[in-house]
Formats: structure tokens, sequence, C-alpha cells
């Protein structure tokens, strides 16, 4: 099979829910969803996402996400192909054009490194240059250390679109580094409050007593439903601390309320994700708990 589209603005809403439903097949089969939340958010919204999606006989079967480089940081693609089309070439011809248009440097991430994704590393002849890990524990056993609040410090809970721009402000300087999560802006705020799974009482904050309009750092939580074949799960879903905050004991203080949120809430297992190369949070969620369960890895050319 040759790949006779080519990158594109955001798709037709007809043709976005088509995405939608492969990359549904696709996580069915493969028991990892194949493409990050940023992805499905893109397919709905103008941004700088550019789309390539293939077409068999009027059924998308494969997709393409590239978000070109900006800055220091390179280009990024993810793709999917249909289970019900693969070991045809697809999944190689689609990483190969969204190189190709990232340019030099361009990156593809592959979601769990899955055999085939890694078969398609090696064909292309691509290394993996960035790891980012999934980690989990259970909310039982080990007991869940105290959450121990400092006199200096004022806890609370979102209290709505007011937060905003201080949630925004710390989130840009703790990820400044970071390709994706820096860059979020108010849109990115407003979609997850719309999401099913949004809990206000879920989203820590942490501010400065002396100073408590300045927020310090901040916890989002989520809980991702219970399907047919797995119990509900908890997620450390963004925990962001200001630099100027740094050394305060605030990442492990905002996990701890979070932890305790979702055991309170009946979650018996909780996940995070985090860079492979970040040694100081590795090193506090290794405290909490916290092992190694899966993988995600992002390739390039050498």
């Amino acid at each position: 099979m040759s790949i006779v589209s080519e990158f594109s603005g955001r798709p037709s809403s007809e043709r976005a829910q088509a995405v939608r439903d492969l990359i549904g097949r696709a996580d069915a089969v493969d028991g990892t969803a194949p493409v990050s939340e940023q992805v499905i958010h893109s397919l709905t919204r103008d941004g700088d996402a550019l789309h390539l999606v293939e077409v068999s006989d009027d059924v998308v079967v494969g997709y393409a996400n590239l978000v070109p480089g900006h800055d220091e940081h390179p280009a990024m693609a993810e793709v999917v192909v249909d289970p019900g089309h693969r070991g045809r070439g697809l999944g190689g011809e689609l990483v190969e054009a969204a190189l190709t248009a990232g340019g030099d440097g361009a990156r593809v991430w592959a979601h769990g490194d899955l055999p085939a994704a890694r078969a398609v590393a090696h064909r292309l002849g691509l290394t993996g240059v960035r790891e980012l890990l999934q980690l989990r524990r259970p909310l039982d056993v080990p007991a869940l250390p105290a959450v121990e609040v400092p006199d200096s410090i004022v806890l609370r809970t979102y209290r709505g679109p007011s937060d905003d721009a201080e949630l925004l402000r710390v989130n840009a300087a703790a990820f400044a580094w970071h390709p994706e999560q820096g860059r979020w802006a108010e849109v990115d705020v407003e979609e997850r409050r719309a999401e099913a799974w949004f809990d206000p009482e879920g989203l820590f904050l942490a501010f400065d007593a002396a100073e408590p309009d300045v927020l310090l750092g901040f916890h989002w939580t989520k809980v991702h439903p219970a399907t047919e074949t797995d119990d509900a799960l908890g997620e450390v879903y963004v925990v962001g601390i200001d630099p100027s905050a740094q050394g305060r004991g605030l990442g492990r203080l905002l996990t701890l309320a979070g932890l305790h949120h979702l055991r309170d809430r009946g979650l018996r297992t909780v996940l995070l994700y985090v860079e492979g190369d970040n040694t100081a949070a590795l090193n506090t969620y290794g405290k909490l708990g916290f092992e190694r369960f899966h993988v995600d890895v992002a390739y390039a050319r050498p």
C-alpha cells in the first residue's frame, strides 16, 4: 500500500469520528491507547497539529498526527493502523511520511513500545530517544503516608475559572522544558473541565500562606472509568511545581493529597506518567511505592 494522502489541517467532524473509531479498535486489540489524549483533542479544534488520514474502500485504516517542531523542541508524531490492515506496510509508510514532514529531529511515539512498533522502528533504522514511563501502585497496601500541611502552605481544591490564570502560569513555568505540557493555554483547561471525568475536588492547589493569591504548585487527579475487563483507575494526571518553590516538599505533599482523594473515592490502583530521565520525580514516586508498569518510547532517525 502506498500513502496517497497528505498532512492537512483539522479533519471534518465525520472524518474525526472515524479516526476516533479507529483508535478505539486499536486500543481494544492492543490493550493500550495508540495515541495520546492531546491527539484526541486536536481532532476537534484548530491548532498547529497536522493530520494524515488514510482511507481504503471508504474506511479509515490509518492515521498519523504531527505537531510541528517549535523553538528547541522537535516535531512529534503519533501513528495508528487499523488492526485488520496491519502487516501490509502501512504503519511503516505512515511513520516515514510523518518523519519526513516533521523535518530534522522529528520523533514518533510508540505507545507501549509494542513488538510491531519496534519492528517498524528497526526496519526504518530508528532509535529510541525518549522514554515516558507509566508507574502504578495499589492504594491500600502499602498504606499511604499522612498528609501533613505546614503552616506556611494553604492547600485547597479548584474553585473554577478564576484559578486558571495561576494554574497556567505555574504549568508553563514547571514544564517549560516539556514539548507538549508546557504549551497549555486556556482552551486546554476548558476542554478538560468539560470532560466527564473532571472533578474540581480532585484538583489540588497549594498557595503560600504569606501570599495567598500566588500559586506554588498543583496536582490534578483523574479517574479512568471501569471497563468490561478492568476496574476503574485513578491517575496522578499532572503535578506541577513553580521552580521558585522547589525544595519545599510540595511535590510529595500535593501527590499525597491526590492519592488520599482517589483512595477515598474507592479506587484500588493509581497510575502516573513520568519522563524516564526525570531522576528527581522517579525518586519521589519510588519512595511513595510506585513501580514501573509500562513504557512509551519516542523513536527518531539517528
